[in-house]
């Protein structure tokens, strides 16, 4: 009788059992894999950021093994003197071209990551416009190419033109080039000829004030600048010997 006893329990109990795991198995993750794979580039529905909540979408990282080794020769050079501690990950929904939301991606100095995840949450809320947003790696660390792609981003080491010490703003994760197809950097040669970075933004280039057939044209009036400004960056648009319309830098 007492064994009869045991092994009915051991049956219920085995049941239970199975009948959990059954159930574990048949229900849905509460939380889509987009949140932990994190791919920059991929397009998301409302529905699904609301069911995560939007501050989990705007968040910092440190520079973990598996993305270090993406930036190594890339944007992380042999070279660079920057210390991984000092440079931190973001992730960071942004609106594309036709208004969807899109995860994005960004590195910078650590000591504004806060600044930065706080612009451009504001950016999002708002409805701004940012067409793309990956790491600068994804383009094999070439400026050119990524400005093209009108990519928005962040650190990419080098030392200041015509020096071996002295560490350029986006060489130290202090620099961010918006929308960078549509505002280029333009100066004037002293030959009377112009440099256009990239030069595809040579139509975006020039009478930009009177203008208003430039997408994405970053002015005084655009609500970029006014964040950035506000965090106490500073424009290059505004700057007097040459324009760099898509950058904004700040000194700590």
């Amino acid at each position: 009788m007492f064994q009869q006893d045991i092994r009915r329990i051991l049956f219920i109990v085995i049941s239970i059992l199975s009948l959990m795991s059954s159930a574990d198995a048949n229900t849905p993750s509460s939380e889509p894999s987009w949140l932990s794979t994190w791919h920059a580039g991929t397009v998301v529905s409302e529905t699904d950021v609301k069911s995560v909540g939007v501050s989990r979408c705007f968040v910092k990282e440190s520079i973990s093994d598996k993305l270090f080794k993406r930036m190594w020769l890339k944007s992380w050079k042999r070279n660079c003197t920057m210390k991984r501690s000092q440079l931190c990950y973001l992730k960071m929904l942004h609106r594309n071209a036709k208004g969807q939301t899109q995860l994005g991606e960004m590195v910078v100095n650590r000591a504004i990551a806060d600044k930065v995840l706080r612009i451009f949450r504001t950016l999002y809320d708002s409805g701004y416009r940012i067409e793309r947003m990956v790491l600068i790696d994804d383009y094999g660390a070439d400026d050119q190419a990524s400005m093209r792609a009108n990519n928005t981003s962040c650190f990419n080491f080098r030392f200041m033109t015509g020096s071996q010490t002295r560490v350029s703003k986006h060489g130290q994760g202090l620099a961010i080039d918006i929308n960078t197809l549509y505002n280029p950097y333009v100066r004037k040669k002293s030959n009377g000829t112009w440099t256009i970075e990239p030069k595809e933004g040579r139509p975006y280039a020039f009478n930009r004030d009177k203008r208003k057939d430039i997408p994405y044209k970053i002015d005084r009036n655009d609500l970029a600048y006014k964040l950035f400004i506000e965090a106490g960056f500073r424009w290059g648009g505004a700057w007097r010997h040459s324009k760099d319309y898509q950058h904004f830098e700040i000194n700590l």
